[in-house]
C-alpha cells in the first residue's frame, strides 16, 4: 500500500468517527423521551391515588383508592347497598384523599311493644341504640335484651314499657303504674289476688294497656238441681171389635221426668241468671194406648123394639148418657153395673158409650132377663 493510499483511509477514518456522534443521539432520544414519560406519569399516578378511612359497621379501615367518588369506591370494595342501608357521604360525592367514607348496614329486627308485633330495620349496632333510632321510650321499660348487647340479623326484642291501669276490686279502686306483661301480674303488683272462681273484667292473661281500668269480678257459685215432668203422648188405634164411638183406654199414659243441673253464680253479690250445663231423662213418659171402635152395632132387637126406652132411661138416669149413681157401682142412661155391661159384649164402662150402644145393649138385657134389672122403672118401658 502506498503512503498516499494510507493517509487516505486514516482520513476517511477520522470522517467516520466524527459523523457518529449524529447516529447516537437519534438512538438516545427515544430512551430519553420513555424515561421523560414515565416521571411525568408516576407524578399522574401519585396525584390520582387516594388514600381513605372507610369503615363498615363500625370497622374502620384505610385503603388506597383511584376511585373518583363514593360510588366507584362502593363498586371497587364490593359493597351492595340496600334500601334500609345508610352511606355518607352520600353515593355520588367526589372523593379526596384524607375523606372518610362511613356505611352501616340495615338489619330487621321483630319488635314487640306492648304486645304489638312487627318487623322494623335498624343500622345501629346495639340494641340500646336500636331503641333510640326507632325512637322507642325505653326509661323504665323491661326488656327481653340486654341494652348492650349486638344487634342480630332478624334478632327478637320485646319491650313492656311502664303503664298506667286502675284496678276496681272489693268496692276500692287501685291505681298502679307497672310494666306488667299479664293483667294477672298487675293484680300482684297491686297486692290484689284472684280466688277460686274469681276472674277479672278482661281476661286474666291479657296485656294491660295504659289507661285501662280492671275490674275484678269475686264470684262464687252452685250447682243446682232440677226436676222437669214430661208429659205422655196419645196413641190412637182402631178396633174392629168395639162399637163405633166407642173408646177404651188400653194403656194409661204415664208422665216422665227429666233431671236439669244449673250451675248458679254470685258476681259481686248478685246473683246470676242460672245456665243449664246439663240434663239426663230419669223416667221417660209412657204413651197412653186408646182404641177406637169401628164396628157398626144394629139398632134393632126383635123382642124390644116396641118398648119406651127413653122413659125407662129418663127414669133411670135422667136422660144423661154419663149418669152415674152415688156409689159409683151403675153408670149410663140405664145404670148398668161393670159385670152385667161386659157381659152384653161391651167394653170399658157403660157411660163412657154412645146413647145408641147403651139402648142396643140394654134391649138385649132385656130379652134375657125382662125387666127386672129396672125394679122401679121398669114399669115404664110398657107405658
Amino acid at each position: 500500500m502506498s503512503h498516499s493510499q494510507s493517509s487516505h483511509r486514516v482520513a476517511r477514518g477520522r470522517r467516520r468517527r466524527r459523523a457518529e456522534p449524529p447516529d447516537a443521539l437519534r438512538r438516545l432520544l427515544p430512551r430519553a423521551l420513555v424515561v421523560a414519560f414515565l416521571a411525568g406519569g408516576t407524578t399522574a399516578f401519585i396525584a390520582h391515588d387516594k388514600a381513605v378511612r372507610l369503615t363498615v359497621d363500625g370497622t374502620p379501615r384505610t385503603l388506597h383508592t383511584f376511585a373518583d367518588d363514593v360510588d366507584d369506591l362502593l363498586a371497587d370494595e364490593h359493597l351492595d347497598i340496600g334500601a334500609h342501608d345508610i352511606v355518607a357521604p352520600a353515593p355520588g360525592t367526589p372523593l379526596g384523599s384524607g375523606d372518610e367514607v362511613v356505611v352501616r348496614h340495615g338489619r330487621p329486627v321483630v319488635l314487640t311493644i306492648d304486645g304489638q308485633r312487627r318487623t322494623v330495620w335498624t343500622t345501629a349496632d346495639t340494641v340500646a341504640g336500636a331503641l333510640h333510632q326507632l325512637g322507642v321510650r325505653a326509661e323504665g321499660a323491661v326488656l327481653s335484651a340486654d341494652r348492650s348487647r349486638r344487634i342480630a340479623h332478624g334478632m327478637e326484642l320485646a319491650v313492656r314499657t311502664e303503664r298506667s291501669v286502675v284496678i276496681v276490686a272489693d268496692g276500692r279502686e287501685h291505681r298502679v303504674r307497672t310494666n306488667a306483661a299479664t293483667v294477672r301480674e298487675a293484680l300482684a303488683e297491686a297486692g290484689l289476688a284472684l280466688r277460686d272462681q274469681d276472674t277479672t273484667s278482661v281476661p286474666p292473661d291479657s296485656f294491660p294497656r295504659d289507661g285501662q281500668t280492671v275490674s275484678v269480678l269475686r264470684i262464687t257459685g252452685s250447682k243446682e238441681v232440677r226436676e222437669v215432668r214430661l208429659p205422655f203422648r196419645t196413641i190412637l188405634r182402631a178396633d174392629p171389635h168395639l162399637a163405633r164411638g166407642v173408646q177404651s183406654v188400653v194403656q194409661q199414659g204415664r208422665p216422665g221426668v227429666r233431671r236439669v243441673t244449673y250451675r248458679v253464680r254470685t258476681v259481686n253479690g248478685v246473683r246470676q241468671k242460672p245456665k243449664r250445663l246439663h240434663s239426663e231423662v230419669v223416667h221417660a213418659p209412657r204413651p197412653q194406648i186408646v182404641h177406637l171402635g169401628t164396628m157398626v152395632l144394629p139398632t134393632s132387637v126383635r123382642g124390644a123394639d116396641h118398648l119406651a126406652w127413653h122413659a125407662l132411661a129418663q127414669c133411670e138416669a135422667g136422660g144423661r148418657p154419663n149418669a152415674v149413681d152415688a156409689s159409683g157401682t151403675y153408670g149410663g142412661l140405664y145404670q148398668f153395673d161393670a159385670g152385667t155391661w161386659r157381659a152384653l159384649g161391651g167394653h170399658g164402662r157403660p157411660q163412657d158409650a154412645s146413647p145408641r150402644e147403651q139402648t142396643y145393649r140394654a134391649k138385649k138385657l132385656y130379652i134375657r132377663r125382662g125387666a127386672s134389672p129396672w125394679p122401679v122403672c121398669g114399669r115404664k118401658l110398657h107405658g
